[in-house]
């Protein structure tokens, strides 16, 4: 069993836990994810890693809950225990094949958008730990909805803030920020963009304009984890990869994110029944229409 250390409400419906895996803590690379199970008959949910700790064999995730089974994962507490921890799968950040003198020498940006930020800041404190200063872009509808703000600050060299509202930093998404930059005169030759996928799109857009080199993380669109379901299918230079196995990080100039928008479509009618079930208990009946 993988017992839940601590649990912390970082804003509206978004959740950190730190868990005791001890075997995933000591092999997790940033960039890589788990498969997280509740219980014997739960879903099995596929998280990015935010961090991890070797010597003591914590991890640490952060989720949104979105449907039935990240529900029922927020509804648990410190001492009780996940019924499954599966990793760490997918493939480690690009930049971990890199050298300590190749890292120094590129311009690097990360975007990070919404609960997106979890992943960049794995990867941002990795980066701080070998001795890599890099820049980053956090960006939110609005200031209540940023999270990990202090921890973010100390693992970069400039951070930015950009709200859809303005209520904190630069008005408006991550674009009008990374444009105003560069406007500014500062330049990249190395970009990661991690958040929504309709973030990630307009993000990679303004990235090959401006003739960024751009990786995104499409573990946003996975739901089996292990290649099995097809679920995370996607086209990258079009070719068929799967973002659990061949990802989750890609080119993000060769990425399909039309078809990627139009297959995450596909499952919103399942999740909110198992929502509706969740909430509803036996007196769910499926009347509404939306569960047939």
């Amino acid at each position: 069993m993988f017992e839940i250390k601590s649990k912390e409400m970082l804003g509206t419906k978004v959740w950190r836990m730190d868990i005791y895996a001890p075997l995933v803590a000591k092999r997790a690379m940033p960039g890589q994810f788990l498969i997280v199970r509740a219980d014997k008959d739960g879903e099995r949910i596929p998280l990015t890693i935010c961090d991890f700790d070797r010597d003591t064999g914590i991890i640490t995730i952060v989720y949104q809950t979105v449907g039935a089974e990240t529900e029922r994962m927020s509804r648990m507490n410190a001492g009780e225990s996940f019924a499954d921890v599966v990793g760490p799968l997918g493939n480690p950040s690009d930049l971990c094949d890199l050298s300590i003198e190749e890292l120094k020498a590129k311009k690097i940006l990360f975007i990070a958008g919404g609960v997106g930020t979890a992943p960049v800041y794995n990867q941002l404190k990795w980066l701080h730990d070998n001795g890599i200063e890099v820049d980053c872009i956090q960006g939110a509808r609005t200031k209540d909805l940023l999270i990990f703000e202090d921890e973010m600050k100390a693992v970069t060299k400039n951070l930015y803030f950009a709200t859809d509202d303005g209520s904190y930093g630069i008005h408006g998404n991550v674009c009008v920020a990374l444009q105003k930059l560069w406007d500014e005169g500062v330049r990249y030759d190395h970009c990661v963009v991690i958040g929504p996928v309709i973030m990630m799109k307009f993000a990679c857009q303004l990235t090959k304009q401006l003739g960024i080199h751009t990786i995104v993380s499409m573990n946003t669109i996975m739901v089996d984890g292990t290649g099995m379901c097809g679920a995370c299918r996607l086209l990258v230079g079009g070719q068929v990869k799967f973002a659990c196995v061949d990802g989750p990080e890609f080119d993000g100039h060769e990425v399909d994110f039309d078809q990627a928008l139009q297959r995450s479509r596909l499952y919103k009618t399942q999740e909110g029944e198992l929502m509706l079930r969740l909430t509803e208990g036996d007196t769910h009946s499926g009347g509404c229409g939306m569960c047939s």
